[in-house]
């Protein structure tokens, strides 16, 4: 598969951190939850709070990556009767407000070919989102993924796997666009007291092969976190875990949680100066 790179939202994003000596803060969250209007005012708070881009989850009933945190907002959302047409259309009024942020949807494949490929990625494109990581797909299955987001215009963002030999890695940036998801720690999400780092060579790696900005996931939830994660040679990071606890901290009052999500998200990206 040829390489092809997706010129998207993320490419201003990363030169205007790179002109600012900053790192990206990127925080998940997930579309729906606890209902669609305080799920709208959530991403807002994040946009508020600095986020250089947003990561959102579609509300899935099998969410296979995400640990105990992120699966109790995703039920949240399918017993509110969220569906993925609610979570596009809700992301389209999101784009309206905020253009410049980059939008990265973190999904799985059951979801996608639910709607069919080509479907599915017009869809998403349309409502003006950036990037889909199909967390399910290992780089070697990924082709039919990659085809499809790039014939809509998405780039297709791909996790590159602990202890990946070179080919595996040299095959990663050749099809992902936009960032490299990179994983703290083997197993599921959660927010972490520790975040296991050594990743010096692999984003090395990856940087000699040309692969996208890498960004560090699973496990982020301090400070420290996010400045021993740029020493290491991130150039970002990913923190879903610890914003959903915020969100489910004040079930009931849309705007404590806001305040809160706004506030977390402050805080972590203050920690991105370099």
């Amino acid at each position: 598969m040829k390489r092809e790179t997706i010129k998207t939202r993320y490419d201003g994003a990363f030169e205007q951190l790179a002109r600012r000596k900053e790192g990206a803060f990127i925080p998940f969250l997930m579309l729906g939850d606890p209902d669609l209007e305080t799920s709208a005012r959530l991403l807002r708070a994040a946009v508020e709070g600095g986020a250089d881009a947003l990561e959102v989850g579609i509300p899935f009933s099998d969410p296979i990556a995400d640990g105990p945190t992120i699966q109790a907002a995703a039920v949240r959302a399918l017993e509110a009767g969220v569906r993925p047409a609610d979570c596009i259309e809700l992301l389209a009024r999101l784009r309206a407000d905020a253009k410049d942020v980059p939008i990265g949807i973190l999904t799985y494949a059951n979801l996608v070919k639910h709607r069919d490929l080509k479907g599915f990625y017009a869809s998403v494109a349309a409502a003006g989102v950036d990037s889909v990581l199909v967390a399910d797909v290992p780089v070697r299955e990924s082709e039919p993924y990659v085809a499809a987001a790039r014939a809509a215009g998405v780039a297709p963002v791909l996790i590159a796997p602990p202890n990946a030999p070179e080919a595996t890695l040299q095959m990663l940036a050749e099809r992902c666009s936009g960032y490299t998801y990179c994983v703290a720690r083997k197993g599921v999400t959660g927010a972490d007291e520790q975040v296991q780092l050594g990743h010096g060579a692999l984003f090395e790696t990856l940087r000699r092969f040309g692969a996208p900005p890498p960004i560090l996931g699973f496990g982020i939830s301090k400070p420290e976190h996010v400045r021993a994660a740029l020493e290491a040679g991130a150039a970002g990071v990913v923190s879903g875990s610890a914003v959903v606890q915020r969100v489910a901290a004040h079930l009931g009052d849309p705007e404590a949680a806001a305040r809160a999500v706004t506030g977390f998200v402050r805080e972590m990206k203050a920690a991105t100066a370099r």
